[in-house]
């Protein structure tokens, strides 16, 4: 029996640890050793959050009417769920966008705040802050590992903005562009990119609109000059089928507010359309860039697909996304507002045959789904407008398109997988008036390779082999595996310490074009794996690996210790100049950090006590915080060389 403790500070109790650190981080160099050119150069991170990962603040003075709480500038939007308890009128306010045109509410307008404070907790308090932690843990390891302040720079976007709107009202892509550029004359060197979730679409985004600011023959020089390498950390690559649940009937994020409010906040964003679940055989048209250069604003360049969309089912989706019953009645009459509830609508839906309808991922991201629905519910026709304006007219990139590997050094994708996660929905009328006009009567959800419904009836569909993360299904996570070459070098190996025993490696797997690659890897009952997937030789110079962590969940994969233990360790082997290998060696894994060591009851002795010593201090209050890395543990790191 074993017992870890949760908490310790032993980097500044490991002298030469933290020296030889300190050295290593002013360096970078090539992955593979062939090339010292940038090994005195120095690095730089640039995080790109998720949705709802930014704060948002009031840029106002808002009067709120029966609430002793006001929003005055700089005051905090999102998160202050003191405000929204007691002033939900007035947040949503501050909160919501015109959704034809993106404006701000006359009375208050919020925007992004800046710096990493921006992104570590949305909520800072006692108890609101570690509930609403998203970035402050990947922080935390960055001070431990000695990283200097001015090398980790948050990029904060305000999320509830399209893409072209970013740009447009904020000069998003400009400053971010300048954010690199900046980074590379204040630290010498290129960056590291550590997006997660909606941060992948906006860095996809950018290296499409980059495009049309440098002329083509210097495009890859400066992304090979300005970016190391891409972290996509839980990328919903092919969109997110909870999106299509927050349009139709609101997504709470676990908030104190109804959930019709919710969806009326979403549906206003422009962003709202962003995550949708489209298909893997809808590729985008080149047209549109001739009529950017003409000026033609007309243009929609929607996706062109392949004959296999037609002759497939779902998409390549597991299933179909929606399943929506629509009543006989058509019109507002079938969906009155709160002052228009007819006494006869539940004689009139009994009365009326259901019509039940199914549509893909194809026909959510075209627009079918809503056209099919705009007679029954009024956000159709707002939310039919963004689509057409802000995605499939955007002059830069319809996102709903593949992304095919973006052509930068080094690509590392990271998702979680085998969690129980949502696939498809069944929805019919609730009876009641917008915006909860749509109940949710059944949920289609993947499981480790089955699809099964929360009502228990039975599902007819294709399910993956592998489930997705909770959030995001495998299908659209997995994407990234499209990236990898022909050959590939697989290895599963335990998430926590291990001495290299339960490793399993298998090299030069055939990989197929387009297709899904499984490995042929046996698992332990209850233990949690890390399975790599790797590939430096198909396209030379550049490396591309996907990581799967076992039950990794979308929204805290980036607090997970393990996650940023193999992100440093990936990094440590990158910009040292003896690095025998193409990626970081997964032989074994000691401890890193005090943390990391705890005490056996078993032995009566520090675990890994070729790492780890017995060293009380006083206010240690157990054994296990008494346990501490050796000093001499500094030459464990050149173990993973």
């Amino acid at each position: 029996m074993a017992e870890r403790r949760g908490g310790g500070d032993g980097w500044h109790r490991s002298p030469r640890l933290v020296l030889l650190l300190l050295l290593v981080v002013l360096m970078i160099g090539e992955g593979d050793g062939s090339s010292s050119e940038l090994f005195y150069k120095k690095l730089s991170g640039i995080i790109i959050p998720g949705f709802a990962s930014t704060q948002l603040r009031a840029w106002s003075v808002l009067d709120c009417p029966y609430s002793p709480l006001d929003f005055n500038p700089l005051d905090s939007v999102w998160l202050d769920t003191t405000k929204l308890l007691s002033a939900v009128n007035c947040w949503l306010k501050c909160m919501m966008l015109d959704p034809y045109n993106q404006t701000d509410h006359p009375e208050c307008k919020s925007r992004p705040d800046s710096g990493l404070s921006a992104i570590t907790e949305l909520d800072p308090g006692y108890i609101t802050g570690p509930l609403s932690s998203v970035w402050k843990e990947w922080l935390k390891w960055c001070i431990e590992f000695g990283i200097d302040a001015n090398a980790i720079i948050a990029v904060p976007y305000d999320w509830r903005l399209s893409a072209s709107m970013l740009e447009e009202r904020d000069l998003y892509f400009h400053k971010l562009k300048l954010t690199f550029e900046t980074a590379l004359k204040l630290r010498g060197g290129p960056s590291l990119v550590f997006a997660h979730s909606l941060g992948n679409n906006v860095f996809r985004y950018f290296l499409e609109w980059l495009k049309l600011e440098i002329a083509p023959k210097h495009y890859i020089q400066w992304l090979d000059e300005h970016i190391h390498a891409y972290f996509a950390v839980g990328a919903p690559l092919l969109g997110a089928t909870e999106s299509v649940k927050a349009t139709l009937s609101g997504v709470t994020f676990g908030l104190p507010i109804a959930e019709g409010t919710v969806r009326l906040m979403f549906n206003s964003f422009g962003s709202s359309l962003w995550l949708m679940p489209f298909s893997k055989y809808c590729k985008a048209d080149k047209m549109y860039w001739k009529q950017f250069f003409e000026r033609r604003g007309d243009h929609l360049h929607i996706p062109h697909c392949d004959d296999i969309e037609f002759q497939s089912n779902y998409s390549g989706w597991p299933t179909d996304i929606i399943n929506i019953e629509v009543p006989s009645m058509r019109g507002m009459d079938a969906y009155p507002s709160v002052s228009g509830v007819g006494q006869d609508m539940t004689a009139n839906m009994e009365c009326g045959r259901p019509i039940q309808m199914s549509f893909s991922a194809r026909e959510v991201s075209d627009g079918t789904f809503f056209k099919a629905i705009e007679d029954y519910d009024p956000d159709s026709k707002r939310l039919l407008h963004q689509l057409q304006k802000y995605y499939q007219g955007d002059p830069v990139l319809n996102p709903f398109t593949p992304w095919e590997r973006p052509p930068l050094k080094n690509i590392f994708c990271i998702y979680g997988i085998d969690s129980k996660t949502e696939v498809g929905y069944y929805f019919a009328p609730s009876g009641k008036p917008y915006p909860d006009n749509w109940i949710i009567t059944d949920i289609i959800y993947e499981f480790e390779g089955t699809l099964m419904s929360r009502s228990g009836n039975s599902v007819n569909g294709n399910p993956s082999a592998i489930s997705g993360d909770e959030t995001v299904p495998y299908h659209s996570l997995s994407w990234c595996k499209t990236w990898l070459g022909s050959k590939v070098n697989i290895t599963r190996a335990p998430q926590s310490e291990h001495d290299g025993s339960d490793v399993q490696v298998s090299l030069n797997v055939d990989h197929h074009p387009g297709e899904d690659i499984l490995p042929n890897l046996t698992r332990a009952p209850r233990v949690k794996y890390i399975t790599y997937y790797e590939d430096s030789e198909s396209i030379p110079g550049r490396r591309t690996a996907v990581w799967e962590l076992d039950k990794a969940n979308h929204r805290n994969i980036v607090r997970m210790p393990v996650l940023m233990r193999e992100l440093w360790l990936q990094m440590w082997h990158d910009i040292h100049p003896d690095a025998k290998s193409k990626f970081v060696t997964k032989e074994r894994r000691g401890p890193l950090r005090d943390v990391d060591c705890y005490w056996d009851y078993g032995k009566a002795r520090c675990a890994w006590p070729e790492h780890c010593e017995y060293r009380y201090v006083f206010g240690d209050v157990h054994l296990g915080q008494s346990c501490r890395l050796r000093n001499s543990s500094a030459d464990l790191l050149l173990h993973y060389l």
